[in-house]
């Protein structure tokens, strides 16, 4: 059956009327802001304390938009006769984000979950140069990061989580033993002593003496007095 002629304008007006008589939702931002998914890449924040300077996220970057300066500090024994050692000390993190095209790859490579996801996407700059982000913006980022998201029902306990809980819980039984031992023998000692077999008690008298001390005599065979 071929179209009826105008049908199609007729199914547009139809869905221009039903639109207009719906009402708009339009978001007044900057006043509102919006409220965006957990898992949004905004900007990327930096977690200063946990980065070791391993240079990993800056190798493995494809647009190379991480600058990363360091330098060697010697660290004292920690005990006597040990010997001093050398570690990494970070200069400078910073990310140009004119560059970083928002791939991801070093937030996964971080082995030592330095760098995370943040959702503030206002940071817009009059001029390119100030796009480049040193690592006190990236802190500031750090702190707008949301929790992470809760485990699924079904999901398997973190090893991590794990391993701390079984340390805890053998902890926690050792602490238990010691204060029930130390209960009682502190029970033991505050107990009255018990007389040995064949002892008498303090303040009674022993078997076959009289309750004056002196030892009970048996009383004298008649025949034996006579004889």
């Amino acid at each position: 059956m071929p179209p009826i002629p105008g049908s199609g304008l007729a199914k547009g007006l139809a869905v221009t009327l039903r639109t207009m008589t719906k009402r708009s939702h339009t978001a007044q931002y900057p006043d509102v802001q919006p409220e965006l998914p957990p898992r949004t890449r905004g900007v990327i924040g930096l977690f200063e304390e946990n980065c070791t300077v391993c240079m990993l996220c800056a190798r493995e970057c494809p647009d190379w938009c991480i600058y990363i300066d360091s330098h060697k500090e010697t660290v004292p024994p920690a005990a006597p006769g040990g010997r001093e050692r050398s570690r990494n000390v970070l200069d400078r993190f910073a990310i140009d984000f004119a560059l970083c095209m928002y791939c991801g790859i070093c937030i996964e490579v971080c082995p030592f979950d330095a760098l995370f996801w943040s959702p503030e996407f206002e940071y817009a700059e009059t001029d390119i140069r100030d796009l480049t982000h040193e690592r006190d913006k990236l802190r500031e980022w750090m702190w707008t990061v949301p929790e992470p998201p809760a485990l699924d029902p079904g999901a398997e306990e973190p090893k991590e989580l794990a391993a701390a809980r079984k340390t805890a819980d053998k902890l926690a039984a050792q602490r238990a033993a010691e204060q029930a031992a130390a209960e009682q023998a502190a029970a033991e000692q505050s107990a009255p002593e018990q007389s040995a077999p064949g002892e008498a008690a303090p303040g009674q008298s022993a078997p076959g003496e009289a309750a004056s001390g002196r030892p009970a005599t048996p009383p004298a065979d008649s025949e034996g007095d006579t004889a």
